[in-house]
């Protein structure tokens, strides 16, 4: 394992290296494997960006990120020109049913509800929001349906962990209703997510707790 000091590094090497960031303000604190970010960007892209690329370093742990979405002056926008912007990207969007996502802004912040079928769509939702201008933040409190559980839904998500690049032995999978919890090891924080997604995708899943741990 990585000293602080040489994570932090290491983070600050891979932020400078991902060409979507502007690095000039952000700061990078490493404390036994946890990585802070602080400072500002221009956009909520980046801010995002920079969560994901602190991520991928190995060694790192958990991410804690305090970044400050600062637009540029010129580009300021007001919220009703932010909502119209966000309800047509939102149109656009083959993985976003039509009409069922309501949107609200307020300083910037887009505040998103709904009910969709899969938590693929309430991703989909969010992720064509990021890159729009004016938005500094997003809510997202999208809900998904419950839908019938299937009798081996644990068996199915161990086999989907397999399929993928994870040893089940690390991993215990349990489900009652529609909450499945995961517990376990995984080599790195970009593991964990990656597990995490792959037990959404089961039928019925309305819930994943990721109790998964970085060792």
């Amino acid at each position: 394992m990585l000293d602080d000091r040489s994570l932090q590094e290491s983070v600050l090497n891979e932020l400078v290296w991902e060409p979507s960031i502007d690095v000039a303000h952000i700061g990078v604190t490493a404390d036994r494997g946890i990585i802070t970010l602080t400072g500002h960007v221009e956009n909520f892209l980046q801010k995002r960006n920079a969560e994901k690329a602190a991520a991928r370093v190995r060694g790192v742990r958990a991410v804690v990120e305090e970044l400050e979405v600062r637009l540029p002056f010129p580009l300021k926008y007001g919220d009703e020109e932010v909502a119209k912007a966000a309800l047509n990207r939102l149109d656009w969007e083959v993985d976003v049913p039509k009409g069922v996502v309501a949107i609200r802004v307020e300083n910037g912040w887009v505040t998103m509800r709904g009910c969709v079928e899969w938590r693929f769509q309430r991703e989909a939702a969010e992720r064509v929001l990021r890159g729009l201008t004016g938005v500094v933040g997003i809510q997202n409190e999208i809900t998904t349906k419950a839908h019938p559980i299937e009798q081996d839904v644990t068996a199915e998500i161990d086999a989907a962990l397999h399929r993928s690049r994870f040893d089940p032995r690390t991993i215990t999978v349990t489900a009652e209703g529609g909450r499945v919890t995961l517990n376990g090891t995984v080599p790195t924080l970009a593991d964990r997510h990656v597990a995490c997604q792959t037990a959404w995708k089961a039928r019925g899943a309305t819930e994943v707790e990721n109790n998964l741990v970085v060792a």
